[in-house]
């Protein structure tokens, strides 16, 4: 998400996460794991540095909680949800795709797996200029480290901000070309929805540009390849005030759209669904204006009623998702062990609070990570891919909870080098990039389709 959890009040969040990355290093957590698939050693992923990030105002407690959740039914021998046949779902009437690819040669898709997509790249091209490729490094806080790391910004097309390079080049998300590429790639890795950044018309995040005109066409490029989309909410200055018009806006402009993400509860709703990003940044309370049934501004029980879902970082914040009206969480970060949500080992006890109250717990899954092309500083957060087996010993560990939905940190998040876009071996006369060999630029599509087609099959199991 081109930085970690926090927000300095800006379009961007770049200083505030960057800082939680130094919490947790001064914090005493840093270890050479850059090699290893799982963190070992106290503290370590338990929120360790956690307690200084932006802090919440104080919370006003929600007496009631909303009426018509989801109401997962209970296997009587899995002890897990009860749910429709995945296609099921989405509740949306089905056109006919119109392609340039004969959909029958690329796998079935699965709509219970998500992958979180940015649309915020660009080039001289179709931008006139370099946009997100050129992203300036992050200094780190204290001038004493900082002073030994390099400045500036990179300068593309050679000199990308990112560890990896992309086969398609240095991009732009205008591109048509682009945009069918993309599609494809997602579907033949069977992701059958795809998680797209979403910012209000006008807005961006600080290193970008406003995108909002691209979602009509995002969505019709989606709908070729019979995948869908859902919107992740980021956190844009003055959220917590616009938040209601803006949920509103996307419903009403979209909501009819074929490739608009909807899901079929027990209950019989289709619903839209919204992952709400750095969502612990407003108070239980306000959120619960929206979210309660008796809220001042609630959307429960309306047209724009839907299913929202709260990023969990520190292990307090369940209760606080619980109490603000939430319908489930979700955990995003791709580093194993940088937050209580992201450790792996705390999965399975997210997992059991979610089914005791009603909610639904959405791991989220990466091929690796490192982001020392924008922050060099922040070695001690990487986590080697170890050619593809730190990715499927994320999704084994997912499986392991009988999740409803995973998701995939990330498509095309390159700053962060969770990407599993097709990428290429490129060096230059001062760089070289780190690439997937010795297996080929779409190994983790490859990876992606198989264990989908797992997620299916077992989940059918579940739910027998």
């Amino acid at each position: 998400m081109d930085t970690y959890s926090g927000y300095n009040g800006k379009k961007g969040n770049d200083k505030t996460r960057s800082t939680v990355v130094a919490l947790i290093k001064d914090a005493g957590t840093a270890r050479e794991r850059n090699e290893t698939l799982r963190p070992e050693g106290a503290g370590f992923g338990d929120g360790v540095g956690l307690e200084l990030l932006p802090q919440l105002r104080p919370r006003a407690d929600v007496g009631e909680r909303r009426a018509d959740l989801p109401k997962v039914e209970k296997s009587r021998e899995s002890g897990t949800p009860r749910d429709s046949k995945m296609n099921d779902h989405l509740g949306v009437t089905k056109r006919t795709p119109i392609s340039d690819t004969n959909l029958d040669q690329l796998p079935p898709v699965n709509y219970d797996l998500h992958a979180f997509y940015y649309s915020w790249y660009g080039n001289q091209q179709f931008d006139g200029k370099y946009i997100h490729w050129n992203h300036p490094l992050v200094p780190h806080w204290d001038p004493k480290i900082a002073s030994s790391y390099p400045k500036g910004r990179h300068i593309p097309p050679e000199d990308i901000g990112a560890n990896f390079y992309p086969e398609l080049g240095a991009y732009s998300s205008r591109d048509p070309a682009v945009l069918n590429a993309h599609m494809k790639q997602l579907r033949a890795a069977a992701i059958g929805v795809m998680a797209l950044s979403w910012y209000p018309p006008g807005m961006s995040d600080e290193n970008g540009e406003p995108t909002e005109d691209l979602v009509p066409v995002i969505l019709e490029a989606a709908h070729k390849y019979q995948l869908k989309v859902i919107f992740h909410i980021e956190p844009y200055e003055g959220r917590e005030n616009t938040l209601y018009n803006n949920l509103k806006y996307i419903i009403d402009k979209y909501g009819s759209h074929p490739a608009f993400y909807r899901y079929k509860t027990s209950a019989g709703r289709n619903l839209p669904m919204f992952y709400i990003y750095d969502s612990y940044l407003i108070s239980p309370g306000s959120w619960a204006n929206l979210l309660s049934v008796s809220g001042s501004r609630s959307l429960r029980n309306t047209q724009y009623d839907a299913l929202f879902i709260a990023l969990i970082v520190e292990e307090k914040h369940k209760n606080e998702i619980l109490q603000a009206g939430f319908d489930g969480m979700y955990t995003y970060f791709a580093t194993n062990g940088f937050s209580h949500g992201s450790s792996h080992h705390n999965w399975q006890a997210l997992k059991d609070f979610c089914d005791s109250n009603n909610l639904m717990f959405i791991p989220s899954v990466g091929p690796g990570y490192i982001d020392t092309s924008i922050r060099a500083w922040n070695n001690h957060n990487t986590r080697n891919r170890v050619n593809g087996k730190y990715y499927e010993t994320a999704l084994s560990t997912a499986l392991l909870v009988r999740p409803e939905i995973i998701t995939i940190t990330s498509f095309n998040e390159w700053h962060e080098g969770t990407q599993i876009e097709m990428s290429v071996p490129k060096k230059s006369s001062q760089l070289v990039y780190l690439d997937y060999l010795p297996h080929k630029p779409d190994i983790y599509l490859e990876l992606t389709r198989k264990w989908a087609e797992k997620f299916r099959r077992e989940k059918e199991q579940w739910l027998m």
